[in-house]
């Protein structure tokens, strides 16, 4: 079964790019500069900051739906990232080193199943997950610190 995994949007943080820490930190935003790999992981493009970048640690709505599983967590964007990550049937390494929970959704917003594992062996919770057809998309997590890693989606055909 086939799946895509995909980032996130870089247009809801680009005009904090660039931005004076204190225009940053009014907007609760904060500015890191990458000092160890890994250890600043983009949501955007997927991948590890690279020592000497710049990352924005903000708060995103991993999960907006008018419902008891809204939530929302601190996640780290690349400073100047500009292409979202959109692969099928791949899984970035930014996820495969780490502890991963996994979140499956129905087509109402509400959890159906949730695991945790190795980011090594993520696809055998996907496919599982996507036996049931009632999932209809997943939220991949790090485990120890909680924040949004990235969606999966179902890919027909």
């Amino acid at each position: 079964m086939s799946f895509r995994i995909t980032g996130l949007s870089p247009s809801a943080y680009q005009s904090l790019y660039g931005l004076p820490d204190e225009e940053l930190a009014a907007r609760g935003v904060l500015r890191y500069v990458v000092d160890e790999k890994p250890g600043y992981p983009d949501r955007v493009e997927m991948r590890e900051g690279e020592i000497g970048e710049t990352v924005l640690l903000v708060n995103h709505f991993s999960q907006p739906a008018d419902n008891p599983y809204r939530a929302s967590h601190a996640i780290f964007v690349r400073e100047g990232a500009t292409e979202t990550y959109d692969a099928v049937d791949q899984v970035p390494e930014v996820m495969r080193g780490r502890l991963l929970s996994l979140r499956a959704f129905d087509q109402n917003d509400m959890m159906v199943d949730a695991d945790v594992i190795d980011g090594n062996r993520v696809e055998t919770i996907i496919e599982r997950f996507f036996s049931n057809p009632a999932v209809r998309y997943i939220h991949v997590h790090n485990a120890k610190r909680g924040c949004y890693s990235g969606r999966v989606d179902r890919v027909d055909g």
